[in-house]
Parts: structure tokens; sequence; C-alpha cells
């Protein structure tokens, strides 16, 4: 399939595609919604919306919230209805280009953070460095997730409004200079703790899960051709557009609504506990972030493929602005 041009240089008015749009960016409100909703289920205590069945009235306030999200989609594309497809799908693909580069960021500092307090606290330095009261409180990984983490995260995503000089390279630049860290510590210095190994794996979970809507973006997936490469452009379109629906978005959803569904799910429960690995206090305390990368690399990618089905209706519908690849697929 093909990529969008920079938004700057495509028209955002072209064929009206009033069903693809309205499918799409429900899609991304009812994301929105769930998005919202998990937060007030995981932080807030609020029940599920299966607490409708059982009289809860906050499940009705989660109800709402997914009504509204749709609602405004749905506005939206009523008031935009010449639109172009391209123009939306670069729009949304920039978006989640952020949101990655955010999550990049939000892994650099909070890795960095956590193995330097994770050092101190191996070395039994906690109380010396930061007072008996505040020594304590970063024994626990409740204290730790909320008024360490989240600041992080939150200065993650804010630096990558301005810059967006960090992504997959120099994520796995760092991952090589880690495993270097081990390395020399170990079999020069005979110094070796678990949150080396810790800081590794973190690295390279959030390399591996935050790249996949990157590597969708420019293709990158392989894909064997055996039917697919000797197609017209207008039937890849078709095909790449019942490939995001079919198995793109549904596996997406499937891993959000297993994984997140209730607070108890598999990955909520690790969230909302903070959850820290075997290793104990001998360890960075992320393991809990682990589990939120999941939910992470499904809720980017099933933004990606709603930007790949616009852009796949556009080459099915054979508008302006496709750019051809080198090659259709590996």
């Amino acid at each position: 399939m093909s990529q969008a041009l920079d938004p700057a240089e495509l028209s955002p008015f072209g064929r009206p595609a009033p069903v693809v749009r309205m499918f799409g960016w429900a899609m991304l409100a009812l994301l929105a919604g769930f998005f919202v909703s998990n937060v007030l289920v995981v932080g807030f205590g609020f029940p599920s919306l299966g607490g409708l069945l059982a009289e809860d009235r906050r499940a009705w306030i989660l109800l709402l919230i997914y009504m509204g999200f749709v609602a405004v989609s749905a506005i939206f594309v009523l008031c935009t209805p010449d639109r172009a497809l391209r123009y939306d799908a670069r729009r949304i693909s920039d978006f989640n280009a952020y949101l990655i580069r955010g999550c990049y960021f939000a892994v650099l500092f909070t890795g960095i953070a956590d193995a330097a307090i994770a050092f101190i606290r191996v070395e039994g330095l906690l109380t010396v460095v930061f007072g008996e009261e505040l020594g304590q409180e970063l024994l626990r990984s409740r204290f730790i997730g909320p008024y360490i983490h989240f600041p992080l995260a939150i200065l993650g995503f804010a630096v990558a409004l301005f810059s967006r000089s960090l992504g997959f390279i120099w994520l796995a630049l760092l991952i090589v200079i880690a495993e270097l860290l081990i390395v020399f510590s170990r079999f020069v210095f005979s110094y070796e703790q678990a949150l080396m190994g810790d800081l590794v794996r973190y690295w390279y979970a959030a390399l591996f899960l935050f790249s996949s809507a990157y590597t969708l973006l420019h293709e990158g997936h392989v894909r064997v051709d055996v039917l697919y490469a000797g197609l017209s452009a207008r039937r890849k379109g078709r095909v790449n557009a019942v490939g995001a629906i079919l198995l793109g978005m549904t596996t997406c959803w499937a891993v959000i609504l297993i994984g997140m569904g209730s607070r108890q799910a598999v990955l909520n429960s690790p969230v909302a506990n903070f959850e820290v690995s075997q290793t104990g206090t001998a360890g960075m305390f992320v393991k809990y972030q682990m589990a939120a990368f999941l939910g992470i690399f499904a809720i980017t990618m099933l933004i990606q493929f709603i930007s790949y089905l616009f852009e796949a209706v556009a080459d099915a519908r054979q508008e302006p602005g496709r750019v051809e690849r080198g090659s259709t697929g590996h």
C-alpha cells in the first residue's frame, strides 16, 4: 500500500467517503472512550460496563462516555463531508507517531531514573541519599509508580511535542550500551545486579512493541506475496482494506478487550497493583509497565490500521496522492 504525502502537501478536500470515514472515526472514538473508562476502572474503582446488569450507576457514566465520543466523531464526519481520505490518514498517522515518540521518551526517562534508584537501593544507600522517610517510601512500588514513574511519563510526552530526535534507532542503541555495561561490569569488575538485566528487558520490550505501528506505516512487516504482488493498485487497495478490518483491527480489539476488559484482566491487574518482578527490591520496579506495553502495542496498532484503512480505500478508488514504493512486499 502507499504512504501518504506530508499533510502540508495534501489537499484536505477530496471525494466524499462518508461510510469509511464514519467507521474509522467511530473506531477511534470507541478507543478513546475505552481508554478513559479504563482509567476510571483501574484508577478509581469504577465497574466495567458489565455493571449495567448489576444496576451499578457508575457503569452508566462509562456508557455515556462511549456515547459522547462516538457522537463527537459522527458530528466531525458530518461537518467535513469533503475531507480527503489520505489527508485524514496522514493526520491520524502523525498523531500515532507522536504517541509512540512520547512512549519512547517516557521509557528513556523512567529506565534511567528507576535503574539509578534500584542501584542505590541495592547498595543500601537509600536513607543516606534521600533521608529516612523518603528512603523507606522508595522501597515501595506503590510510591515509585505514581510519584516518580507517572511524572516522568508526562515529561516524556511533553518533550515529544517539541523533539522528534528519539526513535527506535536510538532506543536500540541504548539497549546495546546497557548490554555492554553488563559485560564490562561482569567480566572486568565482577559486579552484576538484577537491575541491569531488568533495564535491558524493559527497553527491549518497549523497542519491540512500540515500533510495530511505525513498521506498519512503512510496510516493514513481512508479507508473503503469492497473489498480492501481481494485483493492480486498485485490487491491492481492496485487499489491504479488508485485511485491515478483518485481521488487523479485530486482533487489536481482541488484545484490548481481553487484556483490559476489567480491573482483574491480565494487563490491568499488574498495573493496578504496581506489580514488580520476583527479584523484589533487588531489581527495577517496572514490571507493571511491561504489562501496559502490550496494551500500548494494541492501541497504537489499531490507530495505525485505521490510517491504513483510509489509505487502502483511497488506493482502491485511485485517488491522487499515492506514493509508489520500491517493493510491494517481502
